[in-house]
């Protein structure tokens, strides 16, 4: 009579190491590509030229071979399969981590936990809105809150990160952007087996400390020295 029970708990064993590699192969498709956008966005430093240029080779790349913006919707594709991929994991795990924890176990749990470990859902939740603003802002709906131009990117972002509100909503972002980074890629490394030896968890953390410092860091700069007006039209 015990072998379903066993059965049924290696099934779901080897479910939650799948969803722990979904989510942290997902994780480093996102961290590859937010140190590519913060790439693009310092472009701003070197003038609307740069910054405009940068945003039209985008859509240019991998022509002729794909149609304008091809490339772009490819990426913009992966990425919505996963971020949906990402979600609905971490749901799962979610659920299960609730089930399977008595109340004493996770109070014991969130003493030894970290700040960034404590703040990952939340965390997520606001990132998952600000990124909703985010396309509508500047991709999708291309919403100018001055009322200005929206076919310039570098107008767009100017005229955006100019008002002090906008600024402070963004970088309310970066810093759960940096906690989620910085947690997730030590959740990352352990989960591919990075984290074997007293050292190399050492390493992890560090590297969860640099990804989240110089991403989130990088993106600031940019609404900073608009309203700074160190960046301006």
């Amino acid at each position: 009579m015990a072998t379903p029970t066993l059965a049924t708990g290696i099934r779901t064993t080897r479910s939650t190491i799948a969803l722990k590699l979904i989510m942290a192969v997902s994780g480093l498709l996102f961290i590859a590509f937010v140190l590519g956008h913060m790439y693009g966005n310092l472009k701003a430093f070197g003038g609307e030229l740069a910054f405009n240029e940068y945003a039209h080779h985008l859509r240019e790349l991998g022509e002729p071979m794909l149609p304008h913006s091809g490339a772009l919707w490819i990426m913009r594709i992966g990425l919505i399969v996963a971020l949906v991929a990402h979600v609905v994991a971490s749901v799962i795990l979610a659920r299960r981590a609730a089930k399977a924890r008595t109340s004493k176990y996770v109070m014991k749990k969130n003493r030894a936990s970290s700040f960034s470990s404590r703040t990952m859902r939340w965390g997520g939740a606001t990132l998952l809105v600000f990124l909703i603003w985010h396309l509508l802002n500047f991709t999708v709906g291309k919403v100018n809150p001055q009322g200005g131009e929206t076919n310039n990117p570098y107008t767009l972002m100017v005229d955006t990160f100019d008002l002090w509100w906008m600024t402070l909503i963004y970088l309310i972002a970066m810093v759960a952007l940096g906690l989620h980074l910085h947690h997730g890629t030590w959740s990352a490394m352990q989960t591919l087996g990075f984290t074997n030896t007293a050292a190399s968890r050492l390493r992890a953390k560090a590297a969860g400390w640099v990804v989240a410092v110089v991403i989130a860091g990088g993106f600031s700069l940019v609404p900073l020295a608009v309203l700074l007006g160190i960046i301006e039209k």
